[in-house]
């Protein structure tokens, strides 16, 4: 089976704009979570936060031909991308632009700019929309415009499973290389959410926290959404080895399942299930693990019955883990969650630094593992899991170790 290697990384969150600049504000412990901005809080609770992206210029970045064409959603995408290709070495001229594939996760497509035009339909009522609002909107927006942009022609496609979109993106790049198909891909996630549609949804559900999200801890009260994109360069071993490319980390495993139960509600079984098929794709054995990047939502059932999963999967040696979720710094980010994520797991890789999770105030009793509260960890990592849990029951991981 073909080895696949990571060779470029790029991000875009509220922790900043590159993915060197999220991995130092992950690994100091910094938050990007604050009050809502860009939106009229007319519309919003005035407890509701969010982890937004500031002081980001799109022009400095995406040409106004094209920028014209790209909601938040594709813009974050497009700066995420050209980090990572960028950081690969690769071009996509000749055969190689056939031979790469574009898989993007997508959660929620286009809000931003389904939110204008139903503003203009029912507050401004206007008669007549804006020609270019589909092309925003599509889900596969991200792919195309990152295709488009890089001349990339060959399959290119997005995946959207809610939360496990990003890590579901990474598995169907991953076994479209396996197979032969490609040699190469660039994918990752992006998301957009924090809109007054969006958020006032997610609020009704009663899972947003009031005050800041606090993963695994003692009177933990919900989610806070982020917004973002993290995109990677995955290639062959072979490919890598030959042209002298930097590899970040090894894409060793993955593993997903589907509960085939509640619409909402997280299972043990489900998640445990997606964790064993990773370790087994890799042919890996739990104790050569060393930390798992948790969903870690901050949600009562979440984070009990992911460390119920957990457990059941690594038996023993789960409490040898470290274990931490890295959503209370760039918040929840949907579609985005398992690609921003990605940083954390290949950051601990490289620099033998486990993130926190921030605002921990206790133990729970059913959340008794090492989260790795307040402050980063330097230990060794060998190997680490980048585990993404979504509504409707579907599960994706990613195992990944250190380069070859």
């Amino acid at each position: 089976m073909r080895r696949i290697v990571i060779t470029g990384m790029g991000g875009i969150c509220a922790l900043g704009h590159n993915a060197p600049d999220i991995w130092q504000a992950m690994s100091e412990g910094r938050s990007g979570i604050g009050p809502i901005q860009r939106l009229d809080r007319n519309w919003l609770r005035n407890d509701v936060i969010a982890a937004q992206i500031s002081d980001f210029e799109p022009r400095a970045y995406i040409d106004e031909a094209r920028l014209a064409l790209c909601d938040p959603l594709s813009q974050y995408a497009l700066v995420a991308a050209g980090e990572a290709i960028r950081q690969s070495g690769l071009d996509f001229r000749h055969e190689r632009a056939s031979r790469t594939a574009v898989v993007i996760g997508v959660g929620a497509a286009g809000e931003e700019t389904r939110e204008a035009l139903y503003h203009k339909l029912y507050v401004e009522h206007a008669t007549r929309f804006h020609p270019l609002g589909i092309v925003r909107i599509m889900s596969n927006a991200p792919a195309s415009q990152i295709s488009m942009a890089h001349g990339i022609t060959g399959p290119t496609f997005s995946v959207s499973s809610a939360c496990a979109s990003s890590n579901h993106a990474f598995a169907q790049a991953a076994m479209m290389i396996r197979a032969g198909m490609v040699d190469a891909a660039v994918a990752g996630g992006s998301e957009a959410c924090v809109t007054v549609g969006v958020v006032r949804a997610w609020d009704a559900m009663r899972v947003l926290a009031p005050d800041t999200c606090r993963p695994f801890s003692i009177n933990r009260r919900g989610l806070v959404l982020g917004e973002g994109s993290a995109m990677f360069v995955l290639e062959t071993l072979e490919s890598a080895q030959a042209r002298g490319a930097t590899i970040l980390a090894e894409l060793a495993g993955i593993g997903m399942s589907a509960d085939a139960g509640d619409i909402a509600a997280p299972s043990e079984t489900g998640a445990a299930a997606a964790m064993q098929a990773a370790l087994q794709d890799a042919g890996m054995q739990p104790d050569a693990f060393d930390y798992i990047n948790a969903h870690g939502t901050g949600t009562a059932a979440n984070d009990s019955t992911e460390t119920r999963a957990i457990h059941r999967v690594f038996g023993d040696h789960a409490r040898q883990l470290a274990v931490s979720s890295t959503k209370p710094m760039h918040g929840h980010a949907l579609g985005a969650a398992g690609a921003l994520e990605m940083i954390a797991a290949i950051g601990a890789l490289r620099h033998g630094i486990v993130p926190p999770t921030l605002n921990y105030l206790g133990p729970d009793p059913v959340c008794d593992l090492d989260y790795v509260p307040h402050e980063a960890r330097a230990m060794p990592v060998r190997a680490a899991l980048n585990n993404s849990f979504a509504f409707g029951g579907l599960n994706a991981v990613v195992a990944v170790r250190q380069a070859p």
